[in-house]
């Protein structure tokens, strides 16, 4: 195992083997009776502290959250069997308490100002750092993390990912409702991430060596303690090896969850095979604008492309993409995934959609919620 350590600031990058993959999703805990969020995060834990994944369930900011963890993963279809394992024992362990999970990038209806914070010393400092923010905080992501070999490799793939941004929004997009309105976006919880300081992306460093002196600097202006005081949308993790997407909404199926990793995983795999040119500057002059576009409009935003600076349809930019990966894809063991990715692509379908449609039968808030329970339950035979 090596780590590059620059002469700088010693901040050591794990070494892991490219490729590799982690998920981390953030789930719902619903109310029967009424499906507004409950705060049973701590009796669930307990419940499950004795389990088999006792140390890969997490609480997340406040008490109606909880977040189950991946353990490291080379291949789609060995990620796709634990996580629905995890999630099959998590949703009986919520059985036994009278609630349930659900995913989706946020609750349709809760209050926020109803929440309460998760009794961990992390989470009160946040809520004392951040004021009502923390409580607004109830959202749901999925986090990738991909292996690589140093920090290098992590700080050029940081920045090549952040073309690719605006896709990975609009493949997860889950959020169109947000404290009982239609907010018009597709993913509405990018909001509530976008107003926290280091919302966005990481500087223009150039290496690892580079993001050890930003480090540093902003570390000794008493700025930043930690890695997690960063909220980019991709970020590097030193401590796993790896880089960590954070842009995605919690999809509303396991199984959604797994086609957007296989899709990331491709992805990094042909960036790191063609090293294709990237001009920072040109990337981060549209960055805002493309990924604004993208969480307000789903499959029908327009984007620019940073490196031939023209305007396209981001559905039809995708499609042209999954060809390109399409090679990836059958190497890595994926293609029922791309698969299943090219059918909704095509369909210009989004979870964001399916949560209109549903919702615009019923205009019953309460019968969203069940339905979205039973997205999730549906593939893990509870």
């Amino acid at each position: 195992m090596t780590s590059h350590v620059s002469p700088l600031f010693a901040f050591p990058f794990r070494h892991s083997a490219p490729l590799t993959l982690g998920v981390e999703l953030e789930l719902m805990l619903v109310n029967r009776n009424d499906r507004d969020l409950a705060p049973r995060a701590q009796s669930l834990l307990d419940l499950t502290a004795a389990g088999p994944y006792h140390n890969q369930i997490v609480p997340e900011i406040t008490q109606s959250m909880i977040e189950l963890n991946s353990s490291v993963h080379q291949r789609i279809d060995t990620l796709a069997e634990e996580l629905r394992l995890i999630g099959r024992h998590l949703v009986e362990s919520a059985n036994s308490l009278g609630i349930d999970l659900a995913g989706g990038g946020a609750h349709p209806f809760q209050r926020w100002q109803e929440r309460l914070i998760f009794p961990g010393n992390r989470y009160r400092m946040l809520s004392d750092l951040y004021g009502y923010l923390a409580k607004r905080f109830t959202v749901f992501g999925q986090h990738i993390h991909i292996g690589c070999p140093d920090g290098d490799t992590a700080v050029y793939l940081i920045h090549q990912l952040g073309r690719f941004v605006p896709f990975l929004i609009v493949l997860t997009a889950s959020s169109p409702f947000y404290q009982g309105v239609d907010t018009g976006f597709a993913s509405a919880r990018m909001n509530n991430v976008a107003a926290f300081p280091f919302a966005g992306h990481m500087p223009e460093v150039a290496d690892w060596a580079g993001f050890e002196a930003y480090f540093h600097d902003m570390s000794r202006l008493g700025i930043v303690e930690t890695m997690k005081d960063f909220y980019w949308d991709v970020r590097p993790k030193p401590e796993f090896g790896t880089v960590e997407v954070r842009i995605c909404d919690t999809p509303l199926r396991i199984s959604s969850a797994v086609t957007t990793t296989a899709f990331l995983q491709a992805l990094v795999a042909w960036l790191l095979d063609e090293r294709p040119p990237l001009d920072m500057t040109s990337l981060y002059r549209v960055y805002a604008y493309n990924r604004f576009q993208a969480a307000r409009f789903g499959m029908e935003a327009d984007i620019v492309d940073p490196m031939n600076a023209r305007r396209e349809n981001i559905g039809d930019a995708l499609s042209d993409l999954l060809e390109r990966l399409q090679p990836y894809a059958e190497v890595l063991g994926s293609t029922a995934q791309f698969d299943a990715l090219r059918e909704r692509v095509d369909q210009r379908d989004t979870d964001a959609e399916q949560l209109r449609r549903v919702y615009a039968e019923s205009n019953d808030w309460m019968l969203l919620v069940a339905w979205q329970v039973e997205m999730l339950r549906a593939e893990l035979d509870v």
